[in-house]
């Protein structure tokens, strides 16, 4: 089958139009109108989920030399759906020729896996063997993200794997083998966090040797500590690492500890959490209640 891009972006410009013209009166439950809801369920969680969270990780597993993915292809299912259900709704008409490129589109992404789109040739390939994800949590409308703390996350049968906590992209040792020497030369912040989180802080700060500068009570946190501990010699420039709890509980009930790098000019815990919020120290203590 041979899909070209130039007659797909003349399709999406006509459907996208066939969408946009239809009666603003239209509603549902609660008065909520009929397309700010399948804008929201249909396109929205699907982008998140696929553009945002599979896409980014197959980027990972393709050679520098291929360019990235290109703009049409399987992280595209959420455009292809959002037509889709106006379709299968009778909520808008297409044109006969869209109707068709339209079906071959949905098949693709019902059938196969990853798939690009060129002028004279479509490249696919076999769906991943392995993909685990969970609910990213606080979204209403099912969306999630790729995450296995055990095993990689994705994984085809040519052994091609990427490793993913909580949607976060991280080197297989970050989930294998983390270890305090690895964190040290790590300069991704993201990368550095998910691997001091697999060895749990309190074993960090231990085996790393952190220094503490100042722990407050977090006035915002009811039972919580704040602590400012020296950057670790490897971290790059001199600075400091806020450990600070979660104001808001994860979807399990947990509150997170994470930690902020900070100017090293503070000694103090307070003023460095208030500057995390643009704030002074001394307005950061006025705080009620942190989320």
């Amino acid at each position: 089958m041979t899909v070209h891009s130039q007659a797909l972006r003349a399709a999406q410009g006509r459907t996208a139009a066939a969408v946009r013209h239809q009666p603003p009166d239209m509603s549902v439950r609660a008065g909520i109108g009929l397309n700010p809801t399948i804008r929201a369920t249909v396109w929205d969680s699907l982008h998140t989920s696929l553009f945002d969270g599979v896409a980014a990780a197959i980027r990972t597993l393709m050679p520098t030399l291929v360019g990235g993915i290109p703009w049409y292809g399987q992280q595209e299912a959420h455009r292809i759906a959002y037509y889709d259900i106006y379709r299968r709704l009778a909520l808008a008409t297409f044109q006969p020729q869209d109707n068709v490129l339209l079906d071959a589109l949905v098949a693709l992404t019902e059938s196969t896996g990853w798939w690009w789109a060129f002028d004279d040739i479509c490249v696919m390939s076999e769906r991943p063997t392995v993909l685990h994800s969970e609910p990213i949590p606080d979204r209403v409308h099912g969306e999630r993200r790729l995450h296995n703390h055990d095993q990689p996350a994705l994984q085809f049968t040519d052994g091609s794997a990427t490793y993913v906590l909580n949607g976060t992209i991280v080197p297989d040792w970050v989930v294998l083998d983390p270890s305090v020497e690895r964190i040290t030369v790590e300069r991704n912040v993201e990368i550095r966090r998910s691997a001091i989180e697999r060895i749990g802080w309190d074993n960090y700060i231990d085996a790393a040797g952190l220094a503490l500068v100042d722990n407050a009570d977090d006035p915002g946190n009811d039972g919580c500590t704040l602590q400012l501990f020296a950057t670790p010699a490897g971290w790059g420039g001199e600075g400091r690492v806020l450990l600070a709890v979660n104001g808001s509980r994860e979807r399990d009930g947990q509150r997170r500890r994470y930690g902020l790098h900070v100017p090293g000019e503070f000694s103090s815990a307070l003023d460095a959490a208030g500057w995390t919020y643009g704030l002074s120290g001394e307005n950061y203590a006025q705080l009620l209640r942190r989320t």
